[in-house]
C-alpha cells in the first residue's frame, strides 16, 4: 500500500495524530513550533499555539483536551481556555515528546533530551487529580504508546533501542513485565509513533524508513504502508468509520530543496478499523 498526500508540508516536525468526534476530526502537533493543528472537513487547517513545545494531545472526557508541552502539561477547557499545570522538571535540556491515555483515563507523556543523550529521559503519568507520577526512567527517546483492544497490554517505543516493547497492564499496578515485542533493524528505520487497530494489530511508524508497518498481536509482520518521504513520525486511525490511517511526517533536519513532501500529512485505507481514542478523565 502507498499513502496519499492530503496537505502541503504544513509542519516542521509533525507528530501525534489523533481523531476524536469531540473536536470534530483530526488534530496533530507541529511539535517544535508548539502548535496544535486541526483538520476540518473541508480540508482547511487551523493552528493554535500552546507553548514552546506541543508534544502530544488527547481529548478529555468532559470536553477540551490535555496537552503535553515542553516540561509538563496543559489542560484545554471546553471554552478553549488553557490552564498550565506546574512544570514536572526544571532542566531545560529535556522536553516532552509523545504520549497517550491508558484505559483508566490517565495521560502518559514521555520525554527526551534535546541532544538525545542516552538514558536522560523518562515517562510520566498525569492522573485525573492532576498528580504526576514517574513511570519509567533511563529512557532515551520516549515515543509511541498505545494499548491493546482489551486493555491488558501496552505497546511502547523507546526509539533508540530499535525495539517495540510490550507491557502487561492492570489499573492498580500500571505497566509491568516489560519485554520486547518486535525488533526493527536499523536499515529499516527507527520505531517512532504507533497505534493499534481493532483486531490487535500494531502499526509502527518508521522514522528514516519511509513506511508504517503492521505487526500482528503475535509480533508477525504482515503489512507495510509506503510513504513518499523517509521522515515518517506517527500514525493514527480516523474518519467517521475509523477506517483511515493518518500519517504525520517531519522536516526536521531536512535541507532546503530536499524531500519536498516532508512535513505533509498523509492518509490511506488499509481494510481495518482503529479503536476509539482513549480519553483523559481529568
Amino acid at each position: 500500500m502507498r499513502a496519499e498526500q492530503i496537505t502541503d508540508p504544513v509542519t516542521y516536525h509533525g507528530e501525534g495524530p489523533v481523531w476524536s468526534q469531540r473536536w470534530g476530526g483530526l488534530r496533530w502537533v507541529d511539535m517544535l513550533a508548539g502548535d496544535v493543528l486541526s483538520l476540518a472537513a473541508d480540508a482547511t487547517i487551523t493552528r493554535r499555539h500552546v507553548g514552546n513545545v506541543a508534544a502530544a494531545v488527547r481529548p478529555r472526557r468532559h470536553g477540551g483536551a490535555v496537552i503535553g508541552v515542553e516540561r509538563g502539561f496543559v489542560l484545554e477547557e471546553v471554552d478553549g481556555t488553557l490552564t498550565h499545570l506546574p512544570e514536572v522538571w526544571a532542566d531545560r535540556r529535556s522536553r516532552m515528546n509523545e504520549g497517550g491515555c491508558d484505559p483508566d483515563g490517565r495521560f502518559y507523556c514521555g520525554s527526551m533530551a534535546y541532544d538525545q543523550r542516552t538514558g536522560a529521559a523518562a515517562l510520566h503519568r498525569l492522573d485525573p487529580d492532576r498528580s504526576v507520577h514517574l513511570i519509567l526512567d533511563g529512557v532515551t527517546i520516549s515515543n509511541g504508546l498505545e494499548w491493546s483492544p482489551d486493555g491488558a497490554r501496552a505497546y511502547y517505543n523507546d526509539t533508540a533501542t530499535g525495539q517495540v516493547a510490550t507491557f502487561d497492564y492492570e489499573p492498580g499496578r500500571g505497566l509491568t513485565g516489560r519485554r520486547s515485542f518486535v525488533s526493527i533493524p536499523e536499515r529499516s528505520g527507527r520505531p517512532d509513533g504507533l497505534t493499534v487497530d481493532a483486531e490487535g494489530g500494531v502499526w509502527v511508524a518508521l522514522n528514516k524508513g519511509g513506511a508504517v508497518r503492521r505487526y500482528t498481536a503475535a509480533g508477525v509482520l504482515d503489512d507495510v504502508v509506503e510513504v513518499p518521504t523517509v521522515h515518517v513520525t506517527a500514525c493514527a486511525f480516523g474518519g467517521e468509520r475509523l477506517d483511515e490511517l493518518f500519517i504525520t511526517t517531519s522536516r526536521e533536519g531536512v535541507e532546503p530543496g530536499e524531500d519536498p513532501v516532508a512535513g505533509a500529512l498523509f492518509r490511506t485505507t488499509v481494510g481495518l478499523r482503529g479503536l476509539p481514542v482513549r480519553e483523559f478523565a481529568g
